[in-house]
């Protein structure tokens, strides 16, 4: 019989380093520094939960938390369901349609984070703007400096523009994956285009949906420089989310609360990341049970 060979665990070891210095030591830092108050980093004295007492004490929180988890649900809302009707199209199209729309849609993927809301400026610009001119010339008075509804259309619009890439993508190669037998066997039963849908595509497509939505709801609940850069949080805290509290605080060198801050921020990600994947995990089982 052939011993164990473990040597082969050396190969994760670069990955441990890299994952130890960028992550586990400076949110070890960020811990220590959340129970402190710190004039500079030679100059601090312990307070102990202070900073997140004033936190989850505060109303601001609370409401940036609300504005926050509100942005995620209506951005998933539009491009989970738009992504995979785009797939479900591209897979009815010619192979040359499906790889130019596909390049396409995914160009916006590639442009810097920090380029995004200059782009999307430019172009509400009633000035220079191709939409901002259209919407001048057609009457359509659109203020999203001093309007909250408009500023969250803006970044609800420029957020799907920038994702809804990814959904397609993930959700075509999922569509893709499909062998034809199961087609067939549905075509031999006469299901409509819906059973279809309801019982052989969405099912075959759950794991990667799964990952669009981790991977987006990540990213929306995150949105910093989008925000900041097309209105600050305006107009009167409308689209103050948790990241544009944070950046406040790091911005004005409060390095105590934004430490504190970051944690709670951390907390909240990592418990809707493991809710999300205790559903996912528990979902096979049910309908194992279902199916007995």
């Amino acid at each position: 019989m052939k011993p164990n060979n473990n040597r082969a665990w050396f190969l994760v070891l670069p990955a441990l380093v890299i994952v130890t210095f960028v992550g586990i030591l400076p949110l070890i830092a960020i811990t220590n520094y959340s129970f402190q108050d710190l004039f500079s980093l030679n100059n601090s004295y312990w307070i102990g939960v202070e900073w997140y007492r004033n936190i989850v004490t505060s109303e601001r929180f609370y409401a940036s938390l609300g504005r926050s988890f509100l942005f995620s649900a209506i951005v998933l809302s539009i491009q989970l369901p738009l992504g995979i009707w785009i797939a479900l199209l591209l897979q009815r199209s010619h192979h040359a349609v499906v790889s130019a729309v596909l390049v396409l849609i995914t160009v916006p993927l590639v442009v810097p984070w920090n380029m995004i809301p200059v782009i999307w400026l430019n172009f509400i610009n009633p000035t220079v703007g191709l939409a901002g001119r259209a919407l001048a010339w057609s009457g359509i008075g659109f203020d999203y400096k001093f309007n909250a509804l408009h500023t969250w259309i803006v970044l609800v619009v420029m957020d799907t523009w920038h994702w809804l890439g990814l959904v397609v993508v993930l959700s075509y190669a999922g569509i893709s994956s499909i062998p034809a037998a199961y087609y067939q066997a549905a075509a031999i039963d006469g299901a409509s285009q819906w059973h279809v849908f309801r019982f052989i595509q969405l099912p075959k497509m759950k794991a990667v949906l799964s990952m669009a939505l981790l991977l987006r709801f990540m990213d929306s609940f995150m949105i910093y420089i989008e925000a900041f850069r097309i209105n600050a949080g305006g107009p009167n805290g409308a689209t103050a989310f948790l990241s544009l509290d944070l950046g406040e605080e790091i911005q004005s060198f409060n390095y105590g609360p934004s430490a504190a801050r970051s944690i709670v921020y951390f907390l909240i990600v990592m418990t809707v990341a493991w809710t999300f994947k205790a559903a996912t995990t528990a979902q096979p089982s049910a309908t194992t049970e279902a199916v007995r």
